[in-house]
Formats: structure tokens, sequence, C-alpha cells
């Protein structure tokens, strides 16, 4: 029997995988890769491992998870090392407890890894701290999908009255609808929203307004990015540190 590794790869720039990540990934007789892994990191293994695609692309054919989840099944009883590796971190909206507990199911021994989740370092690499004494106490990691038996206005009426920051994966093509729904159940128009196109990386690029007016403000903005709603992206005027490559589309905030 074989092992498997399920590891965040981080946000985006290499720099921020970690150590263990690094080992597991130096360890690996197979990788099975996502989509938003920087393909530097995959540089990293040894030249005799082999690679497997698994990426999820919202505009392509993607292969199943189910699928997934049988290669790591099957490669673990051949007795390989596996290292599966995830954009960000695999427990935050990567399937990854999904596919631990597979592996639990089939008695394959398994470790986690954690990565740093965009969430956080894209907010970060923009200038925007998720929490602040002045603005924020409290954030939520979301989707812009709605858990299954929760309606969706009911699932944007409790986030509109929640926490003080709101940080949206997988919500650029429904920009629109997430913001007239937190405006129809509570939340102000002016409340300000940042957009982070490939955060932490060297194309990275930053759009702020509010949730009336980031609607067409960040028109240019493609997936993947991170929509962060609330009061703390004010203090991207103050502390923006790093130096973005392509012209930003900015509208100052009261």
């Amino acid at each position: 029997m074989g092992n498997v590794y399920l590891v965040g790869a981080g946000p985006g720039d290499p720099d921020l995988l970690t150590i263990k990540g690094m080992k597991a990934i130096q360890a690996a007789d197979v990788i099975l890769y996502d989509r938003l892994v920087n393909k530097e990191i995959l540089e990293l293994a040894k030249p005799s491992t082999k690679f497997f695609y698994c990426g999820k692309d919202p505009n392509k054919y993607s292969l199943p998870q189910e699928e997934t989840n049988r290669m790591l099944v099957s490669l673990a009883k051949k007795g390989h090392t596996i290292t599966r590796l995830k954009g960000g971190d695999p427990f935050v909206f990567g399937r990854g407890g999904e596919e631990a507990e597979i592996l639990a199911q089939h008695q394959i021994p398994f470790e986690i890894v954690p990565g740093i989740t965009s969430g956080i370092a894209a907010p970060a690499y923009a200038g925007i701290p998720v929490t602040h004494r002045d603005y924020s106490s409290s954030v939520a990691f979301v989707t812009a999908v709605n858990k299954p038996g929760m309606s969706k206005e009911a699932y944007w009426e409790h986030l509109a009255h929640g926490p003080e920051t709101l940080c949206v994966y997988m919500g650029v093509k429904r920009l629109p609808e997430i913001c007239e729904l937190l405006i129809r159940h509570g939340k102000s128009i002016d409340t300000p929203v940042a957009l982070v196109h490939l955060g932490t990386t060297t194309s990275q690029k930053t759009v702020t307004g509010t949730l009336g007016t980031i609607v067409e403000q960040a028109s240019s903005i493609k997936n993947p990015a991170m929509i962060v709603i609330g009061d703390v992206v004010q203090m991207r005027q103050k502390i923006s540190w790093f130096k973005e490559q392509v012209a930003e589309l900015e509208m100052t905030l009261p």
C-alpha cells in the first residue's frame, strides 16, 4: 500500500509554498495537480515523477471528481507515493475533505499539508487586511454557490448580516447577482469591494469600487479572481505594497 499527501500549493507565488509541501512534492512518485497550481512548483519534483492533470476549468471539459478519487485509490493500492497538489489550501474549497474521506474508506494512509489560501493571500498582496481593529473583527470565506438545501436568497441574506469581511471564491461570473442580493438584503450600496485577479502572481490586477459600482468597474476582470467585500478594502489606499504589472482601475473610496 502506498500513501497520499494532500498538499496545498498556495495562491500562486511559488515562494509561498510551505517547506512541508515542497518535501511532499520531492518525495512523490506520482503527482496529481490542479489548474491553479503554479507550474514552477511542479519543477521541484524528481525527474522520474509522473504527472496527471486533474484541473477543473469552468469553461472546458474537466476531469470528474469521481475519476480523480478513483485514480488516487488505484495508484495508492499499487504502492505509489502520491502527492495530490491543489491550489491554495486543500480544505478550503479544494475538495480535500472529499478525497480524504475516500482514502480513509479504503484504509489508505494519507497526510494533510495545509497551504496558504487565496482568500487571505490575494487581499494581502493587494494591501487589504481581511481583519483590522478599526474596520473588521470577523471574516468569512464563502463560495458564490450556495450550499445544498439552502436557497440563494437565504444564503445571501445570511451573509449580508454576517461577518464584516466577505472573501468570495469562484464568484466573478456571478458578481452582478452577488452585489444585487447583498444590497437587497441590507448591505449598504456604498460598501467597498475589491476584485484581485491572479493574486500574488506577476499578473496580479486589482480593481476597487463599491457594491453599487464594482460590476462596471471590474468588467475587464476574468477568473480566477478573489472578491473582497467590506470596509477593510479602504486600507488598500494606505498600505498597497505589491507592484502590480498591469494598469489598475481604481475608484476612490470614501
